[in-house]
């Protein structure tokens, strides 16, 4: 008779594989009326982990992985992930652990990496980044039984979810408040699961208040940027503010805007950065904390990845964004 495995479990209960190894791990993210309809038929059809992650579970090696899907040279431009990497790093040296870094250029090369680490039980629990549309990592990762969470999202029944609702609502409430009624939001890319919420909540909170919105996907570079709102400023009933979704694609923003004398647009980022801090003018934009977000990460993953154990790390306090108004922000131009 053929081993029952974690898959057969989830189809016959009607859930989600992630959600049946949490509850059978013992991890959070269930619900205990959920647990115990997972352990109830694991036990009535004999399911039993395997030997690979019966021997993962006994050993530790104190070092967290996470796989950059970015050449090393890339990062060194991007402040949010510079400050992230040092937040997490902070928090796992506090633990007496160590981060394995590595950069990749494509996802097969990713999941090598994971199948690596886990055949060699090389770390204790992995963090992931750019969650995308349908991605497979989570899945592989509940397969090698390597713990893992999901950086800037929070687990729920129907999967990880990014909360952008507040971030979406400050933004949005900002540049009502001084008067816009069309606002261009330029996202990142489409494919990325926290960019996909960021337009949705974008669109939702606008409408609310009865402004109008068109989003508008770029790729969070300077040079895209500056293409994106070239084409902005060439359409019909054209926005009088625009929100841009990381610091880079705000400055080449800036650089269209001013080259083509249209400083009556207002333009705020969803990323504070020195970048925004210095630009001329100011740009108004969401302060984060990176840093504080990716101690969070790694504090959280080790409370995770060390459940079993009984070993406790203490919660941090959430993260909360905060809008820095800065000179980039002004009323609408009337006509």
């Amino acid at each position: 008779m053929a081993r029952v495995t974690i898959d057969d479990l989830a189809a016959r209960l009607g859930l989600s594989r992630a959600s049946v190894s949490y509850a059978l791990n013992g991890r959070p993210g269930v619900g205990e009326q959920t647990r115990s309809r997972v352990l109830a038929l694991a036990m009535e059809l004999g399911w039993q982990p395997s030997v690979s992650a019966r021997s993962l579970s006994r050993s530790r090696s104190d070092a967290y992985g996470l796989v950059i899907k970015r050449r090393p040279e890339e990062l060194g431009s991007e402040p949010y992930y510079m400050a992230l990497l040092s937040g997490i790093e902070s928090a796992l040296s506090e633990a007496g652990a160590s981060l394995m870094l590595r950069f990749v250029t494509d996802r097969e090369t990713e999941s090598a990496v994971y199948r690596q680490w886990s055949a060699e039980r090389r770390v204790d629990g992995v963090i992931l980044t750019d969650l995308r549309q349908h991605d497979p990592r989570p899945r592989l990762l509940d397969e090698l039984s390597l713990p893992y969470l999901v950086h800037g999202a929070r687990w729920e029944s129907e999967g990880w979810q990014f909360a952008q609702s507040d971030d979406a609502a400050l933004l949005v409430a900002h540049l009502a408040g001084l008067g816009h009624t069309r606002i261009a939001h330029v996202s990142g890319p489409a494919e990325l699961q926290h960019e996909t919420e960021r337009r949705t909540a974008v669109a939702e909170v606008a409408a609310q208040q009865g402004i109008r919105t068109i989003t508008v996907e770029g790729d969070y570079s300077v040079d895209g940027a500056e293409t994106v709102t070239r084409d902005l400023l060439r359409r019909r009933g054209q926005p009088t503010a625009i929100i841009y979704s990381n610091d880079l694609m705000a400055i080449g923003g800036m650089v269209e805007l001013r080259a083509a004398g249209r400083v009556d647009i207002a333009m705020v980022s969803w990323d504070e950065s020195l970048l925004c801090q210095t630009a001329i003018p100011g740009i108004t934009a969401l302060q984060r904390d990176p840093y504080h977000a990716g101690r969070n990460t790694a504090s959280q993953l080790i409370r995770r990845a060390h459940a079993e154990a009984g070993a406790e790390v203490p919660d941090l306090t959430p993260v909360r964004s905060r809008l820095i108004i800065r000179d980039s922000s002004c009323p609408p131009c009337r006509q």
